[in-house]
């Protein structure tokens, strides 16, 4: 990734407000600021990107996140220096009927323990987008509306993007198909194929059992303008608390870079197989979780 028009995040100045912080909470900002620094980030004059990453947002966000990670879900990651340097395509299975925490734990570990750090760039739906609130947080921490133009645009700039092709039809699903692969969109291996970019497969445990569903009344999410309406242990039941997670032990584990070549505007079926081999390797990695778990928690 070139230089040219780079701005260097540097150290914020948190003296003041740090020196009556206790010694493991400042060691704890140190470090994200550290991680922040080493990120390449071209910024405009008013401190964002051209799709609205704000670094000083996620750096007001990341020590919460942090404990969120280390403390609350424990995550365990396995095998994250298979993620190559440079442009790439992290492609994972989906689940959390509530709230996408595999995507912000994924992403988490990439910045947490990532040598070097790596900003991960998810693909929203547009629906998201159309949240009070919840579009700014997710615009300013850096995920974008997954259109193919926003795709190419950040792989071109040497990013690591974030898809989970079986998109809602993933995310929102009962606790008696947890696990199974939902049908996978072939956006990805298209833009891959165009880009050359290698594809890693993650299989994600945990995001099954951290709102475990019960039902999708798709109905009654027409109703308020969303694709589906999770029905799960604690939600609506507990209004606004029914969105916290089950602590949960996560379980991220990266898969060994694919790398694929052919026609971007080939038929589906040509296009589907390839896509097929992707869906294998992330199925064997979800298997590798599994086994390695005893329990939910651990």
């Amino acid at each position: 990734m070139s230089d040219e028009g780079l701005i260097p995040l540097g150290r914020a100045t948190t003296a003041r407000i740090s020196s009556w912080m206790p010694r493991d909470w400042r060691n704890l900002v140190d470090d994200i600021d550290d991680r922040l620094a080493r990120l390449p980030t071209r910024l405009n004059e008013y401190g964002y990107d051209g799709f609205g990453y704000d670094p000083q947002f996620v750096r007001n966000m990341m020590p919460v996140v942090s404990l969120i990670y280390r403390y609350y879900f424990r995550v365990d990651a396995h095998r994250l220096e298979n993620v190559p340097e440079g442009r790439v395509l992290l492609i994972a299975n989906h689940a959390g009927n509530t709230f996408a925490w595999d995507g912000m734990m994924l992403a988490s570990a990439l910045f947490f323990e990532g040598e070097p750090p790596r900003t991960v760039r998810g693909m929203a739906e547009y629906y998201l987008t159309t949240i009070p609130f919840f579009n700014i947080l997710m615009l300013r921490s850096g995920s974008v509306v997954g259109t193919p133009s926003n795709c190419v645009h950040l792989l071109e700039n040497e990013e690591a993007v974030m898809v989970f092709p079986e998109g809602q039809r993933g995310f929102v699903k009962t606790y008696r198909e947890r696990y199974k692969l939902q049908r996978f969109g072939l956006g990805f291996m298209r833009l891959a194929l165009e880009t050359g970019t290698p594809i890693v497969p993650i299989g994600i445990v945990g995001s099954e059992e951290q709102s475990p569903g019960l039902a999708n009344v798709r109905a009654l999410g027409k109703l308020i303008g969303a694709p589906a309406f999770p029905i799960t242990l604690t939600f609506p039941w507990l209004g606004v608390a029914g969105f916290v997670p089950l602590p949960v032990k996560f379980h991220l584990r990266f898969g060994e870079p694919m790398h694929f070549s052919g026609d971007p505007t080939d038929e589906d079926a040509a296009v589907e197989a390839k896509v097929e081999r992707v869906k294998q390797a992330i199925r064997g990695l979800i298997a590798d979780g599994l086994a390695s778990r005893e329990t939910w928690f651990t």
